[in-house]
């Protein structure tokens, strides 16, 4: 499997954790203003984002989902509310993320719908064409090995199942200048008054920068099997969503 340069791009350069170790470490820490921080650095415009992910997926019409990286399950919660399908299974590294997750599940008496598993991404503990469709908003650039996460995707998808990813992307002209301001001077000091933890809104833009996005990552996806492959920049750029299908 290659080796990109997100793939390196950690919270904490001189820990001797693995990526993956740092990035379950990290999001345990900021767990408890993780939602709040989403709405607030967004203005709410994430919602909107994780809706135009969702409806990537109607012409599936997808009953057995999996959403990787689903943290605290807001989109397996919102894909049930909008795709009505059987079963969502989410899996996330961190604990922490997943336990108030399970909460917001279990408030909205969601739990024979939505099951939350610890699980990573590079070694999906399921069987092959185990899911109509995957989803994955802000994840894949938290992959400790890229090609890896999106072939195990691959391989438990269904033929014919489709794939949706939400993530982050540098904006082109001159808002990429408003924005990189917006990230090194705004998110990263909130980040630290907010979340005690100005290394994870630190460790975002940095991964941000060095994810290969665009027409790279289409082709990336196609390297690892999926054609009919897609993107879609929304918010003057800030982020992509990308779309792959699995061949029948």
């Amino acid at each position: 499997m290659s080796k990109y340069s997100h793939d390196t791009v950690v919270p904490l350069k001189n820990s001797e954790l693995t990526k993956k170790e740092q990035v379950a470490g990290m999001f345990d820490n900021i767990a408890f203003r993780y939602d709040f921080m989403n709405r607030f650095l967004s203005g709410g415009t994430d919602i909107i984002w994780r809706k135009k992910l969702i409806n990537q997926l109607k012409e599936v019409n997808p009953q057995h989902i999996l959403d990787v990286a689903t943290g605290t399950g807001d989109v397996a919660i919102m894909t049930l509310q909008a795709l009505k399908p059987e079963k969502i299974t989410g899996i996330d590294i961190s604990g922490g993320m997943l336990e108030i997750g399970r909460k917001k599940i279990a408030k909205l008496l969601l739990n024979n719908k939505i099951e939350l598993l610890q699980g990573d991404s590079e070694a999906i503990n399921s069987p092959d064409h185990s899911f109509d469709a995957v989803t994955v908003a802000f994840g894949v650039r938290n992959f400790e090995n890229l090609e890896k996460g999106l072939s195990e995707i691959h391989r438990v998808l269904r033929p014919g199942g489709k794939l949706a990813v939400l993530e982050f992307s540098k904006p082109a002209g001159w808002f990429r200048w408003v924005y990189n301001i917006y990230m090194d001077l705004v998110a990263t000091r909130l980040g630290k008054w907010l979340c005690r933890n100005r290394e994870a809104y630190q460790y975002l833009h940095s991964s941000v920068k060095a994810f290969p996005e665009g027409k790279t990552f289409l082709h990336i996806l196609q390297q690892v099997g999926f054609y009919e492959t897609s993107l879609n920049r929304l918010s003057l750029g800030i982020c992509t969503i990308y779309c792959g299908r699995k061949q029948v």
